[in-house]
Protein backbone atom coordinates (compact mmCIF):
# COMPACT_ATOMS: atom_id res chain seq x y z
CA UNK A 1 0.00 0.00 0.00
CA UNK A 2 1.21 3.60 -0.92
CA UNK A 3 0.97 6.67 1.50
CA UNK A 4 0.80 9.86 0.31
CA UNK A 5 1.62 12.70 2.89
CA UNK A 6 0.10 16.24 1.93
CA UNK A 7 1.97 19.19 3.30
CA UNK A 8 -0.04 23.00 3.60
CA UNK A 9 2.74 24.46 5.62
CA UNK A 10 0.89 25.93 8.08
CA UNK A 11 3.10 26.33 11.17
CA UNK A 12 2.27 23.74 13.77
CA UNK A 13 2.81 20.74 11.04
CA UNK A 14 6.93 21.51 11.38
CA UNK A 15 6.42 22.49 15.43
CA UNK A 16 4.20 19.18 16.46
CA UNK A 17 5.74 16.97 13.40
CA UNK A 18 2.26 16.32 11.25
CA UNK A 19 1.11 16.57 7.67
CA UNK A 20 -2.12 18.00 6.46
CA UNK A 21 -3.91 14.91 5.15
CA UNK A 22 -2.52 11.47 4.39
CA UNK A 23 -3.87 9.46 1.54
CA UNK A 24 -4.00 5.32 2.31
CA UNK A 25 -5.83 2.59 1.51
CA UNK A 26 -8.51 4.59 -0.74
CA UNK A 27 -8.62 7.04 2.44
CA UNK A 28 -7.94 10.78 3.14
CA UNK A 29 -7.49 11.63 6.58
CA UNK A 30 -7.23 15.52 7.12
CA UNK A 31 -5.87 16.64 10.35
CA UNK A 32 -7.56 18.89 12.26
CA UNK A 33 -7.25 22.60 10.44
CA UNK A 34 -7.93 25.87 12.27
CA UNK A 35 -8.17 28.89 10.01
CA UNK A 36 -7.54 32.57 9.78
CA UNK A 37 -10.01 35.82 10.33
CA UNK A 38 -11.18 37.51 13.14
CA UNK A 39 -14.42 35.56 13.91
CA UNK A 40 -15.51 31.64 13.84
CA UNK A 41 -17.26 32.12 10.60
CA UNK A 42 -14.20 33.72 8.65
CA UNK A 43 -11.79 31.22 10.55
CA UNK A 44 -14.80 28.30 9.73
CA UNK A 45 -14.17 29.28 5.89
CA UNK A 46 -10.51 29.71 5.81
CA UNK A 47 -10.39 26.14 7.34
CA UNK A 48 -12.79 24.74 4.96
CA UNK A 49 -10.57 26.35 2.08
CA UNK A 50 -7.33 24.60 3.39
CA UNK A 51 -9.21 21.19 3.38
CA UNK A 52 -10.61 21.50 0.46
CA UNK A 53 -7.59 22.02 -0.95
CA UNK A 54 -6.07 19.53 0.58
CA UNK A 55 -8.72 17.06 -0.42
CA UNK A 56 -7.97 18.36 -3.95
CA UNK A 57 -4.59 17.70 -3.69
CA UNK A 58 -5.34 13.88 -2.77
CA UNK A 59 -8.02 13.06 -5.61
CA UNK A 60 -10.95 13.96 -3.75
CA UNK A 61 -13.45 16.69 -3.03
CA UNK A 62 -15.81 17.91 -0.08
CA UNK A 63 -18.49 15.53 -1.84
CA UNK A 64 -16.36 12.60 -1.01
CA UNK A 65 -15.85 13.10 2.95
CA UNK A 66 -17.93 10.79 4.90
CA UNK A 67 -17.04 11.82 8.62
CA UNK A 68 -16.70 15.66 10.18
CA UNK A 69 -15.26 16.65 13.56
CA UNK A 70 -15.69 20.35 14.32
CA UNK A 71 -13.84 21.40 17.85
CA UNK A 72 -14.68 24.59 19.24
CA UNK A 73 -13.63 26.43 22.89
CA UNK A 74 -17.62 27.34 22.98
CA UNK A 75 -19.94 25.58 21.31
CA UNK A 76 -22.33 28.55 21.14
CA UNK A 77 -20.20 30.09 18.44
CA UNK A 78 -21.26 26.70 16.33
CA UNK A 79 -24.82 27.69 15.50
CA UNK A 80 -23.27 30.65 13.17
CA UNK A 81 -21.23 28.06 11.29
CA UNK A 82 -24.05 26.41 10.22
CA UNK A 83 -25.14 27.90 7.13
CA UNK A 84 -21.17 27.69 5.65
CA UNK A 85 -21.12 24.32 6.74
CA UNK A 86 -24.50 23.21 4.41
CA UNK A 87 -23.47 25.50 1.84
CA UNK A 88 -20.25 23.21 1.60
CA UNK A 89 -21.57 19.44 1.84
CA UNK A 90 -24.52 20.57 0.15
CA UNK A 91 -26.47 17.32 -1.11
CA UNK A 92 -23.62 15.60 0.19
CA UNK A 93 -23.62 15.93 3.87
CA UNK A 94 -21.21 13.54 5.91
CA UNK A 95 -21.80 11.88 9.25
CA UNK A 96 -20.47 14.59 11.76
CA UNK A 97 -19.71 15.67 15.44
CA UNK A 98 -19.46 18.48 17.22
CA UNK A 99 -17.02 18.90 20.63
CA UNK A 100 -16.78 21.84 23.03
CA UNK A 101 -12.65 22.19 24.27
CA UNK A 102 -9.80 23.84 24.02
CA UNK A 103 -7.59 24.67 21.10
CA UNK A 104 -4.06 25.51 20.74
CA UNK A 105 -4.53 29.21 20.53
CA UNK A 106 -7.32 31.05 22.10
CA UNK A 107 -7.61 32.84 19.19
CA UNK A 108 -8.52 30.21 16.99
CA UNK A 109 -12.71 29.66 17.47
CA UNK A 110 -12.87 26.57 15.24
CA UNK A 111 -10.77 23.63 14.45
CA UNK A 112 -12.24 21.16 11.69
CA UNK A 113 -11.26 17.64 10.56
CA UNK A 114 -12.73 15.65 7.87
CA UNK A 115 -11.98 12.09 6.29
CA UNK A 116 -12.80 11.44 3.18
CA UNK A 117 -13.25 8.39 0.97
CA UNK A 118 -11.27 8.65 -2.53
CA UNK A 119 -13.32 8.63 -5.77
CA UNK A 120 -12.67 5.40 -8.63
Amino acid sequence: MTIQRISSGGEFEAKVGYCRAVVAGGWVQVAGTVGQGEGVVDQCRSALTIIGNALAEAGASFADVVRVTYMLPDRREFEACWPVLAETFGANPPVATMIECGLIDPKYRIEIEVTAFLPK
